[in-house]
């Protein structure tokens, strides 16, 4: 099972371990384009602070950003499963699990980056600040640059069985599963069951607590079929759409009666 997991906007700090070693991140097919997006973001922030602001959508309060991405090649680096925070890390809380659910999380999990591309939990990371929406001077936008990497990298991660996409739209457009890997993926969405609406926070919160299910439990569902009856299983209320032709990926709707 491969699971595909946006970032946080808000980063825990590096902390004071050793920098960055991108060698050692994980998919090392994406290590040109890193290196590409790096460079273009260190020089962006080493430079006029306030075009960079502009360019990374930073507001005053974020003004320190600047500088702490200026630093990127030299700061601390963690695991990312510790620098990623916010909603949906939170709910996940991939420091309380258990040392076997850890190991299920270091090999399936895969957080996509306007940075980094995607890394896995235990790669170290400095924390940084660049979105996938943003649009680097010289590259453009990084959803539509990070396109041509992906293809040629992800669906050999994905491996032979389920990819369970809980990606928002910025990041699922540098990378759509196609073809068979297409037919093996299962996109979610959480619903408040009296109004049928997304919304922002318990959507994100919902989408952690399924991973964490997953992972407490060692279910490794081999395709969407399997994780509607999983998730079912584990007390979830799903309803699930097949798709209508091959090679298109599965929907599935948890719905969800409180909002926390």
């Amino acid at each position: 099972m491969l699971v595909l997991l946006p970032p946080s906007e808000g980063k825990a700090a590096s902390g004071r371990g050793a920098p960055l070693k991108p060698e050692s991140l994980s998919l090392p097919g994406l290590a040109p384009a890193r290196e590409t997006v790096l460079g273009e973001l260190v020089e962006l922030c080493a430079g006029d602070e306030e075009k960079a602001r502009e360019v990374l959508g930073l507001s005053e309060g974020l003004r320190g950003e600047v500088a702490k991405n200026a630093e990127l090649r030299t700061a601390g680096a963690r695991p990312a499963g510790e620098i990623y925070t916010g909603v949906l890390y939170d709910a996940l809380d991939l420091a309380s699990l258990d040392a076997a659910a850890k190991r299920r999380a270091a090999r399936s999990l895969l957080v996509f980056s306007g940075l980094w591309g995607a890394v896995r939990v235990t790669d170290r990371i400095p924390s940084y600040r660049c979105s996938m929406g943003v649009k680097l001077p010289a590259l453009g936008a990084l959803g539509a640059f990070w396109r041509a990497p992906m293809a040629e990298v992800l669906p050999e991660a994905a491996g032979g069985g389920l990819v369970l996409d809980l990606r928002s739209s910025a990041y699922a457009a540098a990378w759509r599963p196609a073809g068979e890997v297409a037919g093996r993926t299962a996109t979610v969405r959480v619903l408040h069951a009296p109004t049928r609406k997304v919304v922002s926070h318990f959507n994100k919160a919902t989408k952690g607590r399924i991973v964490r299910s997953l992972l407490a439990a060692g279910i490794a569902p081999e395709g969407p079929a399997e994780l509607v009856e999983a998730l079912r299983d584990l007390g979830y209320e799903v309803e699930a759409e097949a798709p209508a032709k091959t090679g298109k990926p599965w929907s599935l709707d948890v719905l969800v009666a409180e909002i926390h």
